[in-house]
């Protein structure tokens, strides 16, 4: 049992984005996982104040949910600077970027969200800014028109990507640290959501702290946004104390399933198992058969049925794996296994 205080009543409560804000770690000792990245980053950081230079650019990827941001922020108040956040898709032009390189002060860490996203322009410029900390600003057009030399100050320049493949070379090497976050195991969630309780002011069972990282695909962020959900379920029930059972309970009634299957995923799954009889079938046909845009169903439910072992993707389309079957309690055609076998062995791109 955790030795987090009572529930509050919703008259008590902080402000919910006071408790997103409180949900974050301030420092390196306070963020869960990610150990190997927490060690080097330490390391990076520790050696800039020392030198008492501003640290190397840093490149963070990895899935969404995983504490990138988070990171960012850790950054900046580890260096005791100021943080300024942007993204990618927000910088199309050149002088969105180099209005807010030159209006950065000394030190500053500035954290760029989605970086793969920018625009060529902006990033061709980003690459002077990042190595010498100098922008060209042109002026004018034609043969009338003047670069003009703006120095900036040091600066530490943090990027997230959730594609680090689509960053192109000279961008990812002018980046002195790169790290690559992971999908976080059952027991960090776990001590993620005992921090989390602990802020949010509830008692948890330690069963129900198993109950619901288990649903939470890997992801702290999931994680906590769970949490608050079971919170509410249990404040309207009027429990003092939330068990595995009320957990599981609140869970079911959200739709997330033992596995962390939410209402998508399962329609995906049985369209590929009932419809389709497991495949294989084309992306764009599953997509209309749950009524999605394909894009929905290829970067929010398929990466995670296909990391579970419940889809498999082939050179013919999209196949329901035997997992997935067992999963949704459905007995397997005969066929079905042999398109399984037979098609899982050529991985399409």
């Amino acid at each position: 049992m955790s030795d987090s205080k009572p529930l509050t009543h919703a008259g008590s409560e902080p402000e919910e984005h006071v408790l997103e804000a409180a949900l974050r770690p301030r420092n390196l000792d306070d963020f869960v996982g990610q150990s190997r990245v927490r060690q080097q980053l330490s390391l990076v950081l520790e050696a800039a104040k020392i030198r008492e230079r501003s640290a190397d650019h840093v490149l963070l990827s990895g899935p969404p949910g995983l504490g990138k941001t988070t990171l960012s922020m850790i950054i900046a108040a580890e260096m005791n600077a100021p943080l300024r956040i942007s993204s990618g898709p927000a910088i199309q032009h050149a002088g969105d970027l180099a209005a807010i390189l030159s209006s950065l002060t000394e030190g500053e860490v500035l954290f760029l969200d989605e970086i793969h996203r920018m625009s060529r322009p902006a990033e061709e410029m980003l690459y002077m800014a990042m190595e010498d900390f100098r922008v060209d600003i042109v002026v004018g057009k034609g043969a009338g028109a003047t670069a003009i030399p703006l120095d900036l100050p040091p600066f530490t320049l943090v990027g997230a990507t959730t594609r680090a493949g689509l960053l192109p070379g000279p961008l990812r090497d002018r980046f002195g640290f790169t790290g690559h976050l992971e999908f976080y195991t059952v027991e960090e969630l776990e001590l993620v959501l005992r921090r989390s309780a602990m802020m949010l002011d509830l008692r948890v069972t330690s069963a129900a702290f198993s109950e619901i990282a288990g649903r939470s695909r890997g992801t702290p962020r999931i994680a906590n946004r769970l949490l608050r959900r079971v919170r509410d379920w249990a404040l309207v029930h009027k429990l003092e104390e939330i068990d595995a059972q009320s957990a599981a309970a609140a869970l079911d009634m959200y739709e997330v399933d033992s596995k962390g299957l939410d209402r998508l995923d399962r329609s995906v799954l049985e369209a590929l198992c009932l419809k389709f009889g497991g495949g294989p079938v084309g992306l764009s046909t599953l997509a209309i058969a749950v009524g999605e845009e394909t894009e929905t169903v290829e970067t929010v439910a398929e990466p995670y049925l296909v990391r579970e072992g419940l889809m498999g993707r082939t050179p013919r389309g999209r196949i329901a794996m035997p997992s997935a079957w067992k999963h949704l309690g459905i007995a397997m055609p005969k066929d079905a296994i042999f398109a399984s076998a037979q098609s899982y062995e050529n991985d399409e791109d």
